[in-house]
């Protein structure tokens, strides 16, 4: 696994990365598709609010601006035209916001819907022949007219800002009704703007999160040092992991903040850094996920090394890295809307059964730990896991709950219509996973006494059964040492707090 990551570093650094467009909808020889009677190309949808002020450009400005948008149709469809005439055929661009969607077309019944006006609908529909049918109200939905003219191949539409008036999702449509124009490409690109800047309007939340966050794991991270720094002499291999994970996630989470602060000033996103923040957290997701399964185990604790096992976890934490990465550079790097339904289940799928045999995997080891615990009467750390397995318990019961509401979240977020609650769904992962953290952090802080964590030669390593009768039997023995030997064996098992090693000395 780490000769992996760091040829996966290795790669980001010398490959030469350039910046990808979010905020900035670029269009690369687009072609159009057939729709009832109409012809589309899907121009794109965000999440828009309202503008604050009226001063075009301002940071209270919010707009979308077309930038060098070039259409070019056949050569059948421009030689039917005389090159002396002005306006040929019409591209229409359609722009609307999601309540205003039943503005758009004509539907007699539910399976009767046309979009484009025909002969028998001018005069039931008060619409223009050969144009999109659009009920307007205020100018709302927009529809801007391109024209060719002549008979030119090419036209331009070089510059068009448009102010948006209320908060809502949405769409940028451009249309054709003319058969003859099929065929036509567009190429250039869309700026949208919000008020407080390029994010759109779903992700901008998410950089104050992200903030907030980093701001949180630094505060961690301070007190954990702090601690590391006093009790150096007793730290334990588990604590040099978990310090691992916490510098991880604060790196991360502060890489997320200024990838999205970048992209909020610029309406850019490089793609270095947005690498670069998927891959360290899919190095952090794999890294806590691999240290709650040996600590699940019983690492340091009730076994020196994990012997035979070790390879399993490394070949299951390598498989899980590969996913999550796969999944989080497709969906993060250079993306400007969500992934399709089918296309994000076939990425999502294999993280799921993975993160579901972590869970299993880890459970079953917690109960063997707990067992063993219990037989040999190491009531302190017992008492530790039965701490740990509960807090893993309730996080599991939570994160199955946000699933089922996730489901739900989805299924009833028609057309984007719950965009200014999306940023909840993910932020809530990166909240339950820094609890989780602070969890960890607590129950295995370094202390004065923290190597009475580690394990002491007071029996056999494996979880068979025959052992553990042994192991029983050599507690029921444990009357007849010497008092010396006690002191010794109480000494390598207590924790934290003196009581424990007086319980005990009395259970002995």
């Amino acid at each position: 696994m780490a000769w992996a990551v760091v040829r996966l570093l290795l790669g980001l650094l010398i490959v030469r990365v350039g910046f990808t467009a979010a905020s900035i909808h670029a269009y690369e020889n687009g072609r159009f598709v057939n729709h009832s009677n109409a012809f589309l190309f899907y121009g794109g949808n965000e999440g828009m609010r309202a503008s604050s002020n009226k001063t075009a450009g301002g940071s209270g400005f919010s707009s979308i601006r077309f930038e060098s948008l070039v259409f070019r149709r056949p050569e059948s469809a421009a030689s039917k035209y005389k090159a002396e005439q002005p306006r040929t055929q019409l591209i229409q661009a359609l722009l609307f916001e999601l309540g205003e969607r039943d503005m758009v077309g004509s539907r007699k019944d539910a399976e009767s819907y046309v979009l484009c006006c025909s002969a028998d609908l001018v005069d039931s529909e008060g619409c223009d022949l050969g144009e999109v049918i659009v009920h307007a109200v205020d100018h709302w939905p927009m529809t801007i007219p391109i024209y060719f003219r002549g008979d030119q191949i090419e036209t331009v539409k070089a510059h068009e800002l448009i102010e948006i008036p209320k908060t809502g999702m949405y769409n940028l449509y451009f249309i054709f009704c003319d058969p003859l124009l099929y065929g036509t490409t567009i190429t250039g690109k869309t700026v949208w703007k919000n008020p407080t800047g390029y994010l759109p309007g779903r992700l901008a939340p998410m950089m104050k999160f992200y903030g907030f966050i980093s701001l949180a794991y630094v505060i961690l991270a301070v007190l954990w040092l702090v601690q590391y720094c006093r009790f150096w002499r007793d730290i334990l291999q588990l604590q040099n992991y978990i310090s691992l994970v916490i510098a991880l996630g604060m790196c991360e989470m502060t890489l997320w903040y200024f990838d999205y602060s970048n992209f909020n000033q610029t309406g850019y996103r490089p793609a270095g850094i947005t690498l670069w923040a998927v891959s360290i957290g899919a190095i952090r997701k794999t890294v806590s996920r691999c240290l709650l399964l040996i600590v699940s185990m019983g690492y340091g604790v009730v076994r020196p090394t994990l012997g035979g096992l070790t390879s399993k976890v490394l070949i299951l934490g390598v498989t899980y890295f590969v996913a999550v990465e796969v999944l989080d550079v497709i969906e993060h790097v250079g993306a400007i809307n969500d992934m399709a339904g089918k296309e994000k289940l076939l990425l999502v799928l294999p993280v799921a059964v993975l993160d579901a045999v972590f869970i299993m995997w880890i459970f079953t080891s917690l109960s063997k730990t707990l067992e063993k615990l219990l037989t040999r009467r190491l009531t302190a750390k017992l008492e530790l896991y039965r701490k740990f397995t509960n807090t893993l318990a309730v996080i599991v019961v939570l994160s199955i709950a946000w699933i089922g509401y996730e489901l739900f979240f989805k299924a009833t977020y028609a057309y984007g219509s719950r965009w200014q609650y999306e940023w909840i769904i993910l932020a809530f992962w990166n909240i339950i996973s820094f609890a989780l953290l602070c969890v960890v952090c607590l129950l295995w802080a370094p202390s004065r006494n923290a190597t009475r964590y580690a394990y002491s030669e007071e029996g056999p390593d494996d979880f068979d059964s025959e052992e553990a009768v042994a192991l029983t039997s050599m507690t029921t023995n444990s009357h007849a040492t010497s008092d010396a030997d006690r002191e010794k064996r109480a000494v390598n098992t207590d924790v934290f707090r003196l009581e424990d090693a007086n319980e005990e000395e009395k259970i002995e």
